[in-house]
């Protein structure tokens, strides 16, 4: 068997999997909730609150173009803001819609590697550093989050654990910046203040979808909870983080006996705003791909 073949090959179980837990978990999801409940709530959301969380979540998605194209600029590429964005929105297509295959990431290394004649690994160290940046805030807001939920009541145990995470986080990036990604440490601050801005969008995107469902309990611990879901769709274990979002839902406010159906809609409409976002990418595509090699 050919090197091609074998990656193809590779490429196809990796997508066939994926598929497979996404459709598992899904599965697994809703054979335990309240279908009527959950499409009751989903039927009747307000179209109006759904198009202010998708002005939202395409507003952090921006602040995280902007991040990247910092790192980028650090390691000598020169991106227009606009070319930039493009390339963005094609990785979050790829990303989404092209499972198993090249990636978002790989595709945007790739093709910045090739056109400005740079080292694959630096390039490569850009993308990856904005992945890791962005886990920082996310956990930075989850613990700040989690201070006023009924989960710190729940599990009063957390808060020592949440407060010693809060005092630690930011020096531990710091450091991290420091040894091992060093080329970015005269960026550390404006980069961690926007990761920030990228994940307080997306709850903001989140808390409209709650408001368009016209629930209006326990919003914190389901915002906690939509903070906590996105560290489950890191790996790339599922389909764009569908059904990995939502069994986080599932089994975390069964823990708190909160209503389920409500937190499984707001995962799913989430999904679909960020699908429909992510076609952007491919409107983009052509004229793109074929602008590229003279970008800048």
């Amino acid at each position: 068997m050919s090197a091609n073949s074998k990656s193809s090959l590779k490429k196809l179980l990796k997508t066939t999997l994926q598929l497979a837990v996404t459709a598992l978990a899904l599965y697994l999801v809703l054979k335990k909730t309240d279908i009527a409940k959950l499409s009751g709530f989903i039927r009747n959301a307000n179209p109006w609150y759904l198009l202010l969380s998708f002005i939202f979540f395409n507003i952090s998605k921006l602040f995280n173009a902007v991040r990247l194209n910092r790192f980028f600029k650090a390691i000598g590429i020169e991106l227009s803001a606009i070319y930039n964005i493009k390339l963005y929105y094609l990785g979050m297509f790829y990303n989404l819609f092209l499972p198993g295959g090249i990636g978002g990431d790989g595709y945007k290394i790739y093709l910045l590697q090739k056109n400005h004649g740079m080292k694959m690994i630096n390039v490569f160290h850009a993308v990856l550093w904005d992945r890791i940046c962005g886990v920082f805030a996310l956990f930075f807001l989850s613990v700040i989050m989690l201070l006023p939920s009924g989960f710190a009541v729940k599990f009063p145990m957390l808060l020592p654990w949440a407060w010693a995470a809060l005092v630690a986080i930011y020096p531990v990036a710091f450091l991290i910046n420091k040894f091992f990604y060093r080329q970015f440490i005269g960026l550390f601050t404006i980069t961690a203040l926007e990761s920030l801005l990228v994940q307080i969008a997306q709850v903001i995107s989140a808390y409209f979808i709650l408001a368009a469902l016209s629930h209006h309990t326990n919003t914190i611990d389901y915002l906690e909870i939509f903070l906590v879901s996105s560290f489950a769709t890191i790996l790339p274990l599922t389909i764009g983080g569908a059904g990995a979002r939502e069994v986080t839902f599932f089994y975390m406010l069964g823990a708190m006996q909160l209503e389920i159906s409500a937190g499984v809609a707001l995962s799913l409409i989430f999904f679909v705003i960020s699908a429909l976002s992510s076609l952007a990418g491919v409107l983009l595509r052509i004229r793109h791909e074929k602008s590229s090699a003279e970008a800048q």
